[in-house]
C-alpha cells in the first residue's frame, strides 16, 4: 500500500523521488527508495537508499536542538537566561533561550527574501530585525531564533556549529552520513534540489540564508541519509539507550511546552488542524519537517519512527507536500498499528 502510493507520487510527478523508513518498536519494518531526479548537469539520477538529502529545517532538531540540550545538560547553557547574556550585541533583552527553543521569541518568521547569490550579512540582519510580538506571548515558527541559537552554541563552545555537532552528537550517536558542507564527491551523489541560475542545486544547501552564512547555520545546512535520521529518531523514542544527553532532557523536550510546540519539536496535541503527521496519529506524537521535502515523525504511544526524505523542490516550490505527508503518515498508522 505504501510502496504503491510512493510510486504513484513519482509517476504523477508530485515528487521526483525519495526514501522512506518505518521503524516499529525498534525494528525496521520498511525501507524503500523510489523515483529519481536530475543531477546538476541535467543527467538522470536514481535515488537510492543511501542517497543524501538536504535536510533543510530538520537541521533545527537534528543539530541545533541537541547541541543546546547537550550544553544545558552540562550547565553551560541556561534555558532561562536572556539570549544577550551570550550575545551581548543582541538588543532584545527580554528574549530567553527558552523562547528560542519554543518559537515564542516574537521574532519574524524570516528575513526579507534575497537571492542566494546576493551578498548579505545574515547574522547582522537577525540582530537588527524587529520584534513582531512580545516575547513569550505567541508561538510563531521562525528561522531567526534558530540562527541565534546556533550562534549562542558557537559562542559557548568556541567551535563552529558543524564541528561541535559532528564530534559531540553525530559520531557518538552513529550518524556517519550526517554533515554540513559536503565534499565534491559527496555533492555529486546528493539528491538535487531546485533549478537555480542555469543548473540544479546539488549538494549545496538550498536555504538562502544558510548558503550566505557559508553553509553552516542553526536553521538549515545539514545533509543526511534516511538511515541516519532513523538512528536519530530512535534516540528520541528510546532516550535511555544513549548516553550523550540526559534521557530526562530528551523526554522533556519532546513534550508540549507551548501551543503545539515542545523544545524545537512540533508536538501534536490532538486539537485543531493536525500537523504533517495527520489526524490519525495519537496526541503526543512529535516531529519536524524541512522545506526541501524532508520530515521525521515519532509516535511514542505505538513506538513508531517514520523518516520521509524527498527533494520535492526539484520541481519548484509549488507542490502538495503538506497533504502528501499527511496521507503517507495515515498509511503508516493504518499499516503498522492495526
Amino acid at each position: 500500500m505504501i510502496t504503491a502510493y510512493l510510486n504513484q507520487l513519482a509517476a504523477d510527478r508530485e515528487i521526483p523521488g525519495g526514501v522512506v523508513i518505518i521503524n516499529v518498536k525498534g525494528e525496521r519494518r520498511y525501507f524503500e527508495a523510489f523515483g529519481g531526479s536530475k543531477a546538476r548537469d541535467g543527467t538522470p539520477q536514481t535515488i537510492t537508499r543511501s542517497t543524501r538529502f538536504d535536510a533543510a529545517s530538520l537541521t533545527k532538531v537534528m543539530a541545533t536542538l541537541p547541541a543546546a540540550l547537550f550544553l544545558i545538560d552540562r550547565q553551560e547553557l541556561n534555558p532561562e537566561a536572556p539570549v544577550n547574556h551570550y550575545i551581548p550585541e543582541l538588543h532584545f533583552k527580554p528574549i530567553t533561550i527558552y523562547h528560542l527553543l519554543t518559537h515564542t521569541a516574537g521574532l519574524s518568521a524570516d528575513l526579507t527574501f534575497k537571492s542566494r547569490w546576493q551578498k548579505r550579512h545574515v547574522f547582522h540582519e537577525v540582530l537588527t530585525s524587529k520584534l513582531t510580538t512580545k516575547p513569550g506571548t505567541t508561538v510563531k515558527y521562525t528561522d531567526l531564533g534558530m540562527i541565534l541559537l546556533g550562534k549562542v552554541i558557537e559562542r559557548i563552545t568556541g567551535q563552529p556549529l558543524d564541528e561541535f555537532a559532528a564530534a559531540q552528537l553525530f559520531e557518538p550517536w552513529g550518524m556517519p552520513d550526517t554533515t554540513y558542507r559536503l565534499t565534491e564527491a559527496q555533492k555529486a551523489e546528493a539528491a538535487a534540489t531546485e533549478w537555480d541560475n542555469g543548473q540544479y542545486l546539488q549538494g549545496e544547501v538550498h536555504d538562502e540564508k544558510a548558503f550566505q552564512m557559508g553553509g553552516v547555520s542553526g536553521n538549515a545546512g545539514l545533509f543526511t541519509t534516511a538511515e541516519d535520521v532513523e538512528a536519530y529518531g530512535l534516540k528520541w523514542l528510546y532516550p535511555e539507550q544513549q548516553q550523550v544527553i540526559a534521557p530526562s532532557l530528551l523526554r522533556d523536550a519532546s513534550k508540549e511546552h507551548e501551543l503545539g510546540r515542545g523544545l524545537g519539536w512540533e508536538v501534536w496535541n490532538g486539537k485543531g488542524t493536525p500537523p504533517s503527521c495527520g489526524s490519525e496519529w495519537p496526541a503526543g506524537s512529535f516531529g519536524h519537517t524541512g522545506f526541501t521535502g524532508t520530515s521525521l515523525w515519532i509516535n511514542p504511544h505505538d513506538e513508531i519512527v517514520t523518516v520521509f526524505l524527498t527533494n520535492v523542490v526539484h520541481y519548484g516550490r509549488d507542490h502538495n507536500m503538506k497533504e502528501i505527508r499527511k496521507q503517507l503518515h495515515s498509511l503508516v498508522h493504518q499499516c503498522f498499528t492495526k
